[in-house]
Order: C-alpha cells, then sequence, then structure tokens
C-alpha cells in the first residue's frame, strides 16, 4: 500500500519517543545521562532514522540536550528552571480552570468529564500509597484530559510539556528521599474535579493556587 512503509516509521518513531520518556520520567535515564543514536537503535533493535527522529521529538520537547559530536544527553533541569516551570503553569492553569468553573464547561462534558474523575481518583491514590511511578502516569493523564476541557489544543500541549518537564526534574529528588516521598506527592486531584464540576470557582483558584504553592514549598527545601 502506497506510503504504508512512512507510517510504519513514523509509527515506530513515536513509540520510541514514548519509550525512552517514561524511562527518564521512571528515573531510568537521570538527567545527564548520554547516549548516541547507535546505542539507542541497538537497544530497540531498530533502524537509525526513526530513533534519530524520536531523540530530536524530545530535544524540541525540552527532555534532551544535543551534545555536540556525542549524541544526545537527559536534561538537567535547576531548581530555578522548577520555579520558571511552575510560575508558567501557574499563571496558565489558574485562568483556564477559573474559567471552566465559572461558565460551568465541566458539567456538560459528559464522558470526557467522567474519565477525568476517574483519573483523578487513580492519582489520588497512588500519591497517598507512594507509588511514584504510577502516579506520574495518572497524574499526567489526568491534568492532560481535564485541560482538554478548555477546548484548546495549544494550551493543552503546552500544560503536558510543562508537567513532564517539572516531573523530569522532581523524580530524582524524589527517589533519593523515599522516607518523605508520600507528603511530598500532591494528593487532591478528586477535590479540583468536584471544584470543577460546581463550578465553585473560588474553590478551584485555590486548590490550584495550593497546587502550585505545594510545588514551590518542596523545592524551597531541597
Amino acid at each position: 500500500m502506497p506510503g504504508s512503509g512512512a507510517v510504519t516509521r513514523n509509527t515506530l518513531r513515536q513509540q520510541i519517543a514514548d519509550a525512552l520518556r517514561d524511562e527518564v520520567l521512571a528515573g531510568r535515564l537521570p538527567p545527564g545521562t548520554e547516549f548516541t543514536v547507535k546505542q539507542i537503535a541497538e537497544q530497540y533493535e531498530v533502524s537509525a532514522t526513526p530513533v534519530r527522529e524520536a531523540l530530536v521529538d524530545l530535544s524540541a520537547q525540552g527532555l534532551l540536550e544535543l551534545v555536540q559530536h556525542r549524541g544526545f544527553r537527559v536534561r538537567i533541569f535547576s531548581v530555578d528552571d522548577f520555579r520558571g516551570m511552575i510560575e508558567a503553569r501557574a499563571l496558565v492553569v489558574d485562568g483556564i480552570f477559573r474559567r471552566l468553573a465559572e461558565r460551568g464547561t465541566a458539567v456538560g462534558s459528559g464522558e470526557l468529564l467522567v474519565s477525568v474523575r476517574r483519573r483523578a481518583e487513580e492519582a489520588r491514590r497512588a500519591a497517598q500509597s507512594g507509588s511514584l511511578e504510577v502516579l506520574i502516569g495518572y497524574d499526567l493523564r489526568f491534568w492532560r484530559e481535564l485541560s482538554e476541557l478548555v477546548g484548546n489544543t495549544y494550551i493543552s500541549e503546552f500544560l503536558h510539556r510543562i508537567r513532564v518537564q517539572c516531573w523530569v526534574f522532581a523524580v530524582p529528588h524524589l527517589q533519593r528521599d523515599p522516607q518523605r516521598l508520600r507528603a511530598a506527592l500532591w494528593d487532591r486531584h478528586s477535590e479540583l474535579v468536584d471544584a470543577v464540576t460546581l463550578a465553585d470557582a473560588d474553590a478551584v483558584r485555590s486548590i490550584v493556587q495550593g497546587y502550585n504553592q505545594h510545588g514551590l514549598d518542596w523545592a524551597a527545601g531541597l
């Protein structure tokens, strides 16, 4: 079938990018780790082309850096970087979810809202149990689905990228302090869904501000 080769390559490209992103988020490829296209191609037993394209995609998302003549490196984010991420996230999130509550958009969102509520409960349980890797997956899906209620793909993609970067920064620090892990994880996902569903603008604002402050307070102790 014409074009099937390109489709297969693009699918493989996305699969490799997703797999490497998961490795970074799980801390199995910690910040500063360097590797080449050849090493990744051999690891996944694929050709170099989709690997190179996947690595370029992850670089564009801010997760990798190109190291001249040496390959790629998992980006190292500083505490100041993390604070900047929180600030950028706060400026967008506070506004869009306040608007959701005020307009009651979520009330009529049917199946998507049901899915968001399910993600919220899964994320809450993972946070309270201290299951970091499980939480990351549910947390990212929760916020992505919740932001989709706005109906603006650009906003949803921007917020998702910022949250992935936040987790890339946070994971190594959280893994080094397992005794305080549960206390460091935010678990008010379900409360936020309730507030949006009820169009309670004040509650939404309070929870979102608390979410951002939680991250800043945690980073201040590093």
